[in-house]
């Protein structure tokens, strides 16, 4: 059974987001104790799970796994995914289609990288939940529910990069994770974000796609444009490319491999 580690959303090792890729033989294929059993072991955010569908709009049924549980959408290790594929499966389309609990996802091949068709998920206005400030340790300009996520609008991009959240706070919120994020304070970069997902397994994500679902609709408006470039601001770094189309979104990014094997078990 293949299995891969790639950085994703970004063109340089050792940044980005790394995600597992595991192609599994039939045996494992349809065992989802097995899988979260990988993805405990590999540590990553997420690991991905491809295998050949059966259905005539997808080429791959496709899975994510957190270290503890099994999630509905994960942008990185999708894009992980069809790297793997255009770059080392021997995959020859233009495109990769992808069944999910998410429904039909999929991915192209683009001059800067690969665009992920998602769903978008346009954020609601909220209450904040109690004590939010003092759980962030900032202050807080708008809260929006965005599926099931919060996101939070600090004052500053220098507020995100400084944030020391409490995580066993966050992870007692009834959100998968949330979304802190401000306006950009370089040039090209229209907004930047940082994802705490404590409740999930991941205390902080290095780079979240399907959180940028949420991002792109949230910040479109507010600088006139329908493509939007955010950067997530984790130790490791990251860029997402938002395009809006109506009810979906495209997020573009680049990946890079940084490991190939075979999984015995």
């Amino acid at each position: 059974m293949r299995i891969y580690v790639v950085d994703a959303f970004t063109d340089r090792p050792f940044t980005g987001n790394p995600a597992g890729v595991c192609l599994p033989d039939p045996e494992h294929a349809a065992d989802a104790a097995w899988m979260q059993s990988v993805a405990a072991e590999m540590r990553h955010a997420e690991t991905a799970f491809l295998v050949p569908s059966g259905r005539d709009e997808a080429d791959f049924d496709l899975r994510w796994f957190t270290p503890t549980t099994e999630v509905d959408l994960c942008g990185h290790a999708t894009l992980a995914s069809a790297h793997v594929l255009f770059a080392s499966e021997g995959f020859e389309g233009p495109v990769a289609r992808f069944a999910t609990r998410s429904g039909i996802l999929s991915a192209r091949r683009m001059p800067d990288g690969i665009g992920l068709d998602f769903p978008a998920i346009p954020p609601r206005q909220t209450e904040a939940p109690v004590g939010l400030p003092e759980i962030l340790g900032a202050g807080v300009v708008t809260v929006a529910a965005a599926g099931g996520d919060l996101l939070v609008e600090a004052e500053s991009a220098d507020v995100v990069r400084k944030l020391a959240p409490d995580l066993d706070a966050v992870a007692r919120l009834p959100y998968r994770c949330v979304a802190v994020t401000a306006a950009g304070d370089e040039p090209g970069i229209d907004f930047v974000s940082r994802v705490f997902g404590p409740a999930v397994g991941v205390p902080e994500d290095p780079v979240t796609g399907s959180t940028h679902c949420a991002l792109g609709p949230y910040w479109a408006p507010r600088v006139g444009r329908t493509r939007v470039v955010g950067r997530q601001v984790s130790a490791r770094g990251g860029t997402v490319v938002v395009e809006l189309h109506g009810e979906r979104v495209a997020l573009i990014g680049q990946a890079v491999s940084v490991l190939s094997g075979e999984l015995g078990v």
